[in-house]
């Protein structure tokens, strides 16, 4: 419990990072929609909604580690639930940016939209593994996931 303890401010910092970029993002969708485009329709479930939702998930990830567990098998189970969700809705968003025809994609594009998002998420997943015997290396790596998250989703916005 004790390794758990010790990320309570990294979860804090980044929980409320990711709280105020989804109000940030907000913001700017709703600015956005005052002079739509053409293609704003088409893009922004494509684009926009997965920056919230990598934020969304850091604020989740950042409220469960925060919680009283009392072992990090039990947080990695959690995060791991929340990592397959986000594989899955990346195998969609995949399809979703396909579709569009709004905004041809290049290579920073599906490496901040797709490739990093589905390394975090993939992380996260796998996380239940080595929980038992790594404790401390399975914190780092869910760290290491919510930040990338954050990080692809701040590139994003």
């Amino acid at each position: 419990m004790s390794e758990l303890a010790e990320w309570d401010s990294f979860y804090v910092i980044v929980g409320g990072a990711a709280g105020a970029l989804i109000g940030l993002q907000f913001v700017v969708m709703t600015l956005m929609a005052e002079r739509p485009s053409a293609g704003i329709a088409e893009a922004g479930p494509a684009f926009s909604t997965p920056t919230i939702l990598h934020f969304s998930a850091a604020l989740l990830l950042s409220a469960l580690l925060r919680a009283p567990w009392h072992s990090v098998a039990h947080v990695a189970a959690a995060c791991s639930v929340v990592g397959l969700c986000g594989v899955v809705y990346i195998l969609l968003l995949i399809r979703r940016m396909l579709k569009q025809s709004a905004y041809r994609l290049d290579a920073e594009d599906w490496s901040f939209h797709i490739l990093l998002p589905l390394l975090a998420y993939l992380l996260l997943t796998l996380m239940p593994v080595p929980s038992l015997a790594y404790e401390r290396e399975t914190l780092f790596a869910i760290g290491g996931g919510v930040l990338l998250l954050l990080f692809a989703g701040i590139h994003n916005a």
